[in-house]
């Protein structure tokens, strides 16, 4: 399961996800093009305890706080607490001093960005709603990927 990622999109991965020469299960893909509500929701659920979950996240302070925003929540859970493996992919640009930048580069900069985002995808725009700052993991995978290019937001 893939949560919703611009830096994702543009290192290719969301295309490899969807193509056919994957060998992955691509569980958004099907929630997509799910039409029942009842199974939609039961896929849903069945993601925040995927094998392997990627994202990505808004910051990271040089001591390691990841910070992640939502409108929604809906890649929230499986970053806190689901399956074993979670892997989180970002453009070094995300590292920030501490943590009140990293709070600040969220709502300053990557919210707004989102925003026109999804503005010109023709949706009314998006809001920062909720907020996750992970700090350690004790039981699960993590790992999480600094590529040395401005990715995302």
């Amino acid at each position: 399961m893939t949560g919703g990622s611009t830096t994702l999109e543009q290192i290719g991965f969301t295309a490899q996800l969807k193509s056919k020469d994957t060998r992955w299960v691509n569980l958004k893909g099907k929630i997509l093009v799910e039409k029942d509500p009842k199974t939609k929701l039961e896929l849903r659920r069945r993601t925040i305890f995927a094998d392997y979950f990627i994202g990505s996240f808004h910051a990271v302070t040089e001591d390691g706080q990841i910070v992640t925003g939502s409108g929604s929540g809906s890649q929230l859970a499986a970053y806190a607490y689901g399956g074993n493996n979670l892997i989180l992919v970002a453009g070094a640009q995300k590292i920030t001093r501490d943590l009140n930048d990293a709070m600040g580069r969220l709502h300053e900069y990557s919210t707004p960005l989102e925003d026109r985002r999804m503005k010109t995808l023709g949706f009314p725009g998006s809001m920062l709603s909720k907020i996750l700052i992970y700090e350690r993991e004790l039981r699960r995978n993590i790992h999480v990927i600094l590529v040395n290019e401005k990715l995302g937001f």
